[in-house]
């Protein structure tokens, strides 16, 4: 005898749910493409990783074992434009070295540009932090004055590129001329540089100071300034770019959507202050992007950063290719988590983003 399944009433319910969000999906409007992948954002692993090739010589600008550069020169008769790169690494000598800057320092010797990859003392050896990191910056920009006639290196086109606690160095480097006569950091006859490039480094030492302590997993601010605000507020207004405003130079600063060391606030506030203070400023966000990926020459984030070189070169600021309105703009993540952004929102303050692109194979 045949027996019969008779379904039960909550069966019954839910077919009869599924069938009814099966009808109501089919006449929805569909994207004409599949959801964002999540981006696979580059680590601090992975730019210490970056293959490059030995410079063309390495340079000692003083007597510490910290204290030199790696100079690479294109072919060719010169004068050479020169880019001096400063890189980062939370200010600890135990998180990065300069190394991974060669990486770009072979693509813009392709290019056609010098550049001075300089060491400094970093937190952890003797004499650094306040003042012995800052007078090396300092020391070594200068040194491109000993090294332009041997090299034939333009002296008239050197801008400054720093990443991350470079980023803040560089600032600070290119605004040394604001520094009090009375400052340890007071230098009597800086170079003059065309201009200088930000990427994600802080522009203001006294903000974010618990958040960029956590991300380095230390308390590097504090450390390199030899105490809080309240203590030391001098040595924060001598070290701090927007203490020091105007810096009289056009100005770059690059974030990625997903920056989790600079908060996307602090870049506004710098580029409000440095445009109200009568600077050519500009602030480039660049989407599918964390921290790391500004440092790379392999990934989606140089064209971009390129671009500002060349501009700087002239004495300009980097052409706006900004696509979308200010409400259609990706909001800046906290987390690099948070992979996809559907809501755009900068509520009107400056700063661009550039037209989305997909990763060339970025390994940061």
């Amino acid at each position: 005898m045949a027996t019969h399944f008779r379904p039960s009433s909550r069966v019954i319910v839910v077919v009869s749910l599924l069938s009814s969000l099966f009808a109501i999906s089919s006449v929805l409007p569909q994207s004409s493409s599949s959801s964002p992948r999540p981006v696979r954002l580059m680590t601090a692993q992975d730019l210490a990783a970056l293959p490059s090739r030995a410079s063309d010589q390495r340079i000692a600008y003083g007597d510490a074992p910290s204290q030199y550069g790696d100079l690479r020169v294109p072919a060719g008769r010169g004068p050479h434009p020169v880019v001096v790169l400063i890189h980062g690494g939370c200010f600890k000598a135990a998180y990065a070295t300069n190394k991974y800057f060669g990486a770009m320092g072979d693509t813009l010797k392709t290019g056609g540009v010098a550049t001075w990859n300089i060491e400094y003392r970093r937190l952890g050896q003797a004499g650094s932090g306040w003042p012995g990191t800052y007078l090396d910056i300092g020391s070594a920009v200068d040194h491109l004055r000993t090294l332009a006639p041997q090299y034939n290196l333009d002296l008239n086109r050197v801008i400054i590129v720093g990443h991350s606690a470079g980023g803040h160095l560089a600032m600070w480097a290119a605004a040394r001329s604001r520094i009090p006569a009375a400052s340890a950091l007071h230098t009597a006859n800086p170079l003059t540089v065309r201009g200088v490039i930000d990427l994600a480094g802080p522009v203001d030492m006294t903000a974010n100071i618990a958040g960029y302590h956590a991300a380095c997993g230390d308390t590097v601010i504090t450390s390199m300034l030899g105490g809080t605000p309240a203590v030391v507020p001098e040595r924060y207004a001598q070290a701090s770019a927007i203490k020091l405003l105007p810096l009289g130079i056009p100005q770059v600063l690059v974030l990625g959507v997903h920056e989790e060391f600079v908060p996307l606030p602090d870049a506004q506030a710098y580029t409000r202050a440095a445009t109200q203070a009568g600077d050519s400023v500009r602030l480039v966000i660049i989407p599918d992007a964390g921290h790391f990926e500004l440092a790379s020459p392999h990934a989606s984030t140089w064209p971009h950063v390129e671009s500002a070189i060349r501009a700087l070169f002239d004495g300009r600021l980097p052409p706006n290719k900004a696509t979308r309105s200010m409400r259609d703009r990706p909001s800046l993540h906290s987390t690099r988590h948070s992979r996809t952004s559907a809501q755009y929102d900068y509520g009107g303050s400056p700063g661009w983003v550039v037209p989305r692109r997909s990763m060339s194979g970025g390994i940061w």
